[in-house]
């Protein structure tokens, strides 16, 4: 599983699944700070115990017993999950979301000791798609993304997660 992550400054890294989403918020490598793109491949059993660790990063009814009942689990999670619009070529949003999943505290240090499988610059990638996104040619670009799929989860693993 090849994913891209980003350390934010309270101590959180999130984790980005899908390559269009991560180079609209890193703007394909462009933005002050984020000039450098990592693809940073972990296991299926890391991922699949933050998703069974996770709390939605914000309240939904139905899902939560209620507002508090929500916010005390956020606060003993060691994993979030929110859902962002994915993105197109152009970075424009589609009508359909990805995940984002947010680690914090024993699933940040299980991240980096335990889960972490590989870890790959794809900064040059990153440019050169973009390259050929801005001069037109989408096809190439196309072919140059990463490979994704959805995840073959089980309802049970991500019940909690969707609102």
């Amino acid at each position: 599983m090849s994913i891209q992550s980003k350390v934010c400054e309270r101590g959180s890294t999130w984790i980005k699944p899908s390559f269009l989403w991560m180079m609209y918020r890193c703007g394909w490598g462009a933005k002050q700070g984020q000039e450098t793109v990592l693809a940073v491949e972990i296991s299926r059993d890391g991922f699949e115990w933050a998703l069974r660790h996770a709390c939605l990063s914000s309240y939904v009814r139905g899902v939560h017993p209620d507002r508090a009942a929500w916010q005390r689990q956020l606060k003993r999670a060691p994993a979030r999950v929110q859902w962002d619009p994915e993105r197109d070529l152009y970075l424009q949003p589609l009508p359909y979301r990805s995940l984002q999943l947010g680690l914090s505290g024993e699933a940040v240090r299980r991240y980096a000791d335990e889960w972490t499988v590989a870890i790959r610059d794809v900064t040059p990638l990153a440019h050169e798609i973009h390259a050929l996104v801005s001069s037109g040619d989408l096809t190439s670009a196309t072919r140059l993304l990463p490979q994704e799929r959805p995840y073959p989860a089980g309802d049970e693993s991500l019940a909690h997660l969707v609102g």
